[in-house]
């Protein structure tokens, strides 16, 4: 019965992560791009609790999760109880950190550097819960919350500033409500199955998971955390204080269009994750290698495809929509950041593989390493040239690149795995040839015309070439599979 319901939740935990991403791609090709000012200024403000989330959770929330299964049920809600209370001091402890720099800064971002602290706090109970929800097998509900209800939230903003009569901070505000009503009705929803309530003393449960453990294993999460905003995230806080609130949200527009393209390898890696780690504790490297070159050429096909596609008709489709004067200036950002993509699927399950190991602490190493080369490629790019984004998009690029290369390489020095194979590279050309080919082709004067016939070349060619060689085994079988049940 538990098996029916971990498939049950995982079903409609991706399912809903889908929802969200397609109401974000309609409301940023629609919505968005009517106030790129405003949406520059929240993800300011969603970038300013990333970074102070993580200091409040600090680590606490992945802890619950790792020892919570050691304990019993008196146990297990201590260390609920002790989690909330670490968060409550921790937030004490930023608040005043941040009173005191109000005092040495006071420059016209502090009022969102303040709004971003309150959106910390709801973000940070969200996780809490989120945590005690997986533990519970309870995870659709929240997901659909935390993963939906931001999505509806943004878009309602922009729509009320841009046709009403609301303020920019008053609509921010609006925003940061609506993470509390989330943390508010998980919170209650996770009351009905875990009966959480307030303790005082600790004494038993540090009997049993030593305090020592216990934040040893907190701060290493803590600044992995830490390490990814910045590795990650990074661009929204620099990019107005260098140029403009619009320019960040002219980014974010490219950000999150490419992003859709990793969806695929999201669900891939969540597939694969038990069985590398099973792979690794028995020493079946032989057999992790042949997964490792498969994943890889599976996972590159896929986001090569989606990315040829995307490179050859977002133009033509941008055209067609009555936002595309302000659409346009992200389609550069779009495709750096879409081979971005692409490098990484490449490079198949290297962090999954680095994680289940012993060498689970190199992540921890090569995050903190891309955080600091993206700030410094950032600040260089951003400081002292005049490419605007564009150098954001350059930068971004440069450090995942070498970030993946790092983690490749050093897997093959370590286990002497590789992802890459002659087959890789047969595909690799071809795809490139086919997706530069294409995109030269002279426009027509009719641009309905041009996003079908050239997002149907790419399609036709690339599809011959998955169904007349064998190397991309596991999309061939699935599409097989698919065309025998249609009936074709």
């Amino acid at each position: 019965m538990q098996d029916k319901i971990s498939t049950k939740q995982a079903f409609l935990f991706t399912l809903i992560n889908y929802v969200g991403v397609l109401i974000g791609v309609v409301s940023t090709v629609l919505i968005y791009p009517q106030d790129k000012e405003l949406l520059g200024i929240i993800r300011f403000v969603d970038a300013c609790a990333q970074i102070m989330f993580p200091i409040i959770v600090l680590g606490s929330t992945h802890a619950l999760i790792n020892f919570y299964p050691k304990l019993s049920e008196q146990l297990q809600g201590k260390l609920f109880s002790f989690s909330l209370l670490s968060m409550i001091k921790l937030t004490l402890g930023v608040g005043v950190v941040l009173f005191l720099g109000s005092f040495i800064y006071d420059g016209a971002e502090m009022k969102y550097v303040v709004m971003g602290f309150v959106l910390a706090i709801a973000m940070a109970y969200i996780e809490l819960f989120r945590r005690q929800a997986t533990n519970l097998q309870r995870l659709s509900f929240p997901t659909f919350f935390e993963k939906i209800i931001p999505k509806v939230a943004l878009p309602t903003v922009f729509l009320v500033v841009v046709y009403g009569s609301f303020s920019v901070d008053r609509a921010v505000w609006y925003y940061i409500i609506a993470y509390y009503i989330i943390a508010v009705v998980i919170g209650c929803y996770i009351y009905k199955y875990f009966k959480y309530r307030w303790h005082w003393k600790y004494d038993d449960l540090f009997t049993y998971v030593s305090k020592r453990e216990y934040y040893a294993y907190s701060l290493f999460a803590f600044a992995g955390s830490f390490g990814s905003f910045f590795a990650f995230r990074v661009d929204s806080l620099m990019i107005p204080y260098f140029i403009s609130y619009e320019a960040n949200g002219t980014y974010n527009i490219g950000v999150t269009l490419a992003s859709t393209l990793a969806i695929p390898a999201t669900g891939v890696f969540a597939l694969y994750a038990p069985i590398i780690s099973d792979l690794i504790k028995r020493a079946e490297l032989r057999t992790l290698n042949m997964k490792y070159k498969e994943v890889a050429r599976n996972l590159f096909f896929i986001g090569m495809l989606l990315f040829s596609c995307v490179a050859v008709g977002i133009e033509p489709l941008f055209q067609l929509l009555p936002t595309y004067d302000k659409l346009a200036p992200s389609i550069p950002i779009i495709y750096l950041l879409g081979i971005n993509v692409v490098i990484n699927m490449s490079t198949g399950f290297n962090t999954e593989i680095i994680s289940y190991s012993k060498y689970y602490r190199f992540n921890l190493v090569s995050i903190l390493s891309l955080m600091v080369l993206n700030v410094v490629l950032n600040y260089v790019l951003l400081a002292y040239t005049d490419l605007g984004i564009l150098g954001v998009g350059i930068a971004s690029m440069l450090s995942l690149t070498l970030f993946n290369i790092a983690k490749t390489y050093y897997i093959y020095q370590k286990m002497k795995l590789w992802p890459f194979d002659k087959s890789f590279f047969k595909l690799f050309l071809f795809m490139l040839v086919f997706g530069l080919v294409v995109f030269f082709i002279p426009s027509t004067s009719y641009t309905l015309i041009d996003l079908v016939l050239k997002v149907s070349l790419v399609l036709l060619l690339n599809l011959i070439i998955l169904f007349k060689t064998n190397w991309v085994i596991g999309v061939k079988s699935v599409l097989s599979k698919l065309l025998t049940k249609l009936g074709l």
